[in-house]
């Protein structure tokens, strides 16, 4: 009896018959083994291929813990917060007393590596190839993760521009901008699907300007100076390399992925969208002798000299004694100011609210 295989397989069909098993070709078998192997090896390729083709985040080195680091000087006008480090090299003037909730750094060594480490991070930056044109000016523009380049000059004029991370908390955004940038009054840079503040950087070739009321989100290098006018904040960095860097009652909030050994991206934000949100509402205020000032112009009642008062009516007033320890001053300005950012706990069990997304 014909069994209709063919002849290169009849033998093995018949011996399966005789020991009652389902026929097995081996040949056959083989081949779907490889083609199984093939299809593997593609998905592994197509993986690594997608991995190559992300763009990798720049590294700020020991620039990294610095909210604001000029070149000539720093001038400070009204209550501005930063809630990392202040440095300053080669110039030796910071006027204002800005409150400084990380350590100062005035031409000294660290200023000096703080600088070096800019200079590399900047060049890098601008070196790399793009993805596509920023334009000329931002506004109502959407962007995915990427380079992007403004030959001249770039604008953030009306409304907002919005950094889409697709879902990807390491995705990185850079915009190469040939000389200034600037951003009109209460103007906003948007995250939305994961993007992080720590993976945005702003190489600027030569100064940026922030309008009154911006919320501005990421790393500025600029290539002379920054202006912060009144009342903007930002949630990342103004780093200026050669010249001055102007602020005017500017709350900062120093933008660090946590799992980033340099502290410049690639992770999970240290400062959480929500406590971020908090920290540029509240209004934390610091007084010298009797006086007060505040960014809401609202009148506070002080507790004394030396004391922070928050948004929560809640002062405390540091070590005024001449002798007390800088260090232990600055640590306790750091907790007080982060404590205040961080809601309060109810009295009885909230309702379950969605959790917004932070917009600079």
């Amino acid at each position: 009896m014909k069994s209709g295989v063919p002849p290169m397989y009849e033998s093995s069909f018949h011996d399966s018959l005789a020991g009652n098993r389902r026929p097995h070709f081996r040949s056959g078998g083989k081949t779907f083994r490889i083609g199984l192997f093939l299809v593997g090896m593609l998905s592994s390729l197509l993986l690594a291929s997608s991995a190559l083709g992300a763009t990798a985040t720049v590294g700020l080195g020991s620039a990294a813990p610095f909210s604001v680091l000029g070149g000539s000087t720093v001038t400070n006008t009204g209550a501005t917060t930063m809630f990392g480090d202040l440095g300053l090299y080669p110039g030796t003037s910071v006027t204002g007393e800005p409150h400084v909730l990380g350590q100062t750094y005035v031409n000294d060594q660290v200023a000096i590596e703080a600088k070096s480490s800019l200079t590399t991070a900047y060049n890098e930056a601008a070196s790399r190839p793009t993805n596509g044109s920023a334009g000329t000016d931002l506004a109502g523009q959407a962007f995915s993760p990427g380079v992007y380049d403004a030959s001249s000059s770039l604008l953030l004029s009306s409304g907002s521009v919005t950094l889409n991370a697709e879902g990807d908390p390491d995705a990185v955004f850079i915009f190469k901008v040939g000389s200034t940038l600037i951003t009109g009054s209460n103007t906003t840079v948007s995250l939305i699907n994961g993007a992080q503040a720590c993976n945005v950087f702003w190489q600027v070739g030569s100064s940026a300007t922030l309008g009154t009321g911006t919320h501005f989100v990421g790393t500025i290098m600029a290539a002379e100076s920054i202006t912060a006018n009144t009342g903007a904040t930002i949630h990342g960095r103004l780093l200026a390399q050669t010249a001055a860097v102007t602020l005017e009652d500017n709350t900062i909030t120093t933008s660090t992925c946590a799992s980033s050994s340099s502290g410049s991206g690639g992770g999970t934000e240290t400062t959480t969208p929500e406590e971020t949100a908090a920290i540029e509402k509240a209004e934390t205020t610091t007084t010298t002798g009797a006086g007060t000032s505040t960014n809401s112009g609202e009148a506070v009642t002080t507790a004394g000299a030396g004391a922070l008062v928050s948004s929560t009516g809640v002062s405390t007033t540091t070590p005024s004694s001449p002798s007390a320890s800088k260090t232990t001053a600055r640590r306790h300005k750091r907790h007080r100011a982060r404590k205040a950012a961080k809601p309060h706990s109810p009295a009885r069990p909230a309702l379950p609210h969605r959790r917004g997304t932070f917009t600079g």
